[in-house]
């Protein structure tokens, strides 16, 4: 196998032999690789012969299970294999007989060429996952869409250099954009538009379920399901921002958040006394103590757990859950730093209200500076990074957050700034949205760019997703951010270079020598 599309990649380089350090296995990872060549391949016939919506459907759903902890589950990928090798024969018969697209063409490219294209591979990744997401609730954008056929037929172009590629990349990170807007009026508009909540770290006892990743349908189906049953939902991971939404917090069993990031999911469910649905990434190996009591949907898949397809018929998750009957007494839990409950829900709509408390308190010396730290957390060392920058941070600045980062640092109380909490959690990931969207009002009112404002983006990556917000902050010319907690492997240095002079993007060192470096200007 070669696979270094994570930031936890083994020595930073690739991860190669037997299995790769999030556990996929080689045999796994050759099968994702036959998969993106069959939906290359599927890209180009349809681009020339005509596609549909179910070409659509197949080319999102297929990108997203490449993701990093997404699909585990080889009789899973190679049924989406067989999906898309049909359904190029289907569009043009003479299809049949194509070869899928061979990876190892742009793996063992030259590095620079090799670099653009997996920036744009795993750029669409990401785009793929949040498409599929407003997709579920019946949402989609033309421009999106047509963007992956675009992207998959520039991967296959061998005579392709840095001229071809370089606007394509650049291209992804609008398209990002685009798409995240999409989704942001898909949740809006079947859930309302989020306002601070805060949200317990006890679990109840009793029956519950833990249901972790992204989708808020999925969420919203289990939540009908769960009525009147005596079971308490528990929200994990990216799936606690669920809890600002009108419409789900209105279910008296959506009762709090269980545990901290993702990569502690090994730990935190050992034993656990109840059942966990996953929606979506991100999913670790299976340790046998909780093995019975993992259910998966959507794209998630993992050899020997228990898949719910369409349509979502969670009663194998709600008998389980009966069955386990949870804690016999209320288990109290914390976050990271000891915390008993997190504060989540301030979305672009929350804090653009407050926008004229926020310029006056900017202009009355009270705020002098933004972070925004967020992005993915993750299992290799040098996270505390993160930590340690937000304790550090001054008094009189605004800490800005969003994905599973901030699970470092979320149940720290810093203190208020007239009123505002100090820190404000602005959601999951793709709600990068939202933080865009206020930097673009905060501009706005002191009537000058984004890159003038006392703003700073320390930004941690781990998937793909990561890198599709990063290339929208990219084409929206925002610079000077810090990235972190590594750089990734697979950006040749003639690329970093490129990106560093361009857009002044910087690696993070210590707290202490970012914030004397930040503040000083």
């Amino acid at each position: 196998m070669f696979c270094f599309q994570c930031e936890q990649t083994a020595a930073g380089k690739g991860c190669a032999g037997k299995a790769g350090v999030c556990g996929k296995k080689d045999d796994t990872a050759l099968l994702q690789d036959q998969l993106t060549g069959a939906l290359i391949i599927l890209a180009k016939v349809a681009s020339r012969k005509g596609k549909t919506k179910n070409t659509d459907r197949i080319i999102v759903e297929g990108l997203f299970t490449t993701m990093t902890n997404v699909d585990f589950d080889n009789a899973a990928i190679a049924k989406k294999i067989e999906i898309a090798r049909a359904e190029r024969a289907a569009i043009f018969a003479e299809a049949a007989q194509c070869e899928d697209f061979d990876m190892e063409k742009i793996w063992q490219a030259h590095e620079d060429i090799r670099s653009l294209k997996s920036l744009l591979l795993f750029g669409v990744r990401g785009i793929a996952a949040y498409a599929y997401h407003g997709m579920v609730l019946g949402y989609t954008d033309q421009t999106v869409t047509d963007f992956f056929y675009t992207a998959l037929n520039a991967l296959s172009e061998e005579q392709y250099g840095m001229d071809e590629l370089l606007p394509l990349v650049m291209e992804t990170g609008k398209i990002n954009l685009k798409c995240m807007e999409i989704l942001d009026k898909a949740n809006t508009e079947s859930y309302g538009h989020p306002a601070p909540a805060k949200v317990s770290l006890t679990v109840e006892k009793g029956p519950f379920i833990v249901i972790s990743g992204h989708d808020l349908r999925d969420l919203k189906l289990l939540l009908d399901q769960t009525r009147d049953k005596g079971i308490n939902i528990y929200t994990h991971g990216e799936m606690l921002p669920a809890h600002a939404y009108p419409a789900l917090r209105a279910y008296p069993q959506l009762k709090g958040n269980f545990g901290t990031a993702w990569q502690n999911q090994q730990q935190e469910f050992d034993g656990l006394p109840g059942p966990i649905l996953f929606t979506t990434n991100c999913l670790m190996p299976v340790k046998d103590s909780y093995s019975d009591r993992v259910f998966t949907t959507g794209e998630v898949a993992y050899p020997g757990m228990v898949y719910i397809g369409e349509p979502k018929d969670f009663s194998a998750v709600i008998n389980k859950a009966l069955e386990l009957g949870g804690y016999k007494e209320d288990h109290p839990m914390t976050g990271i730093n000891g915390g008993k409950e997190v504060t989540t829900g301030f979305a672009r709509n929350t804090v653009l209200a407050a926008a004229e408390t926020v310029v006056n308190a900017v202009k009355a010396g009270a705020i002098k500076h933004f972070f925004l730290v967020g992005g993915c957390d993750g299992a290799k060392t040098g996270r505390n990074y993160y930590t340690d920058f937000v304790k550090q941070s001054p008094k009189d600045s605004i800490i800005l957050t969003l994905a599973c980062g901030k699970y470092r640092f979320n149940d720290l109380d810093i203190g208020e700034i007239g009123g505002l909490p100090r820190i404000m959690d602005m959601g999951q990931c793709n709600d990068a949205y939202s933080a865009i969207q206020v930097a673009i009002a905060l501009a706005d009112a002191f009537k000058c760019g984004v890159n003038d404002l006392p703003l700073t983006m320390v930004l941690s990556w781990y998937e793909q997703k990561a890198v599709s917000i990063l290339l929208t902050l990219l084409y929206l010319g925002i610079q000077n951010i810090y990235l972190g907690p590594s750089l990734p492997a697979f950006v040749s240095p003639t690329v970093l270079n490129f990106l560093v002079e361009k857009f002044a993007i910087t690696p993070i060192s210590t707290p202490e020598a970012d914030l004397a470096k930040i503040l000083a200007k």
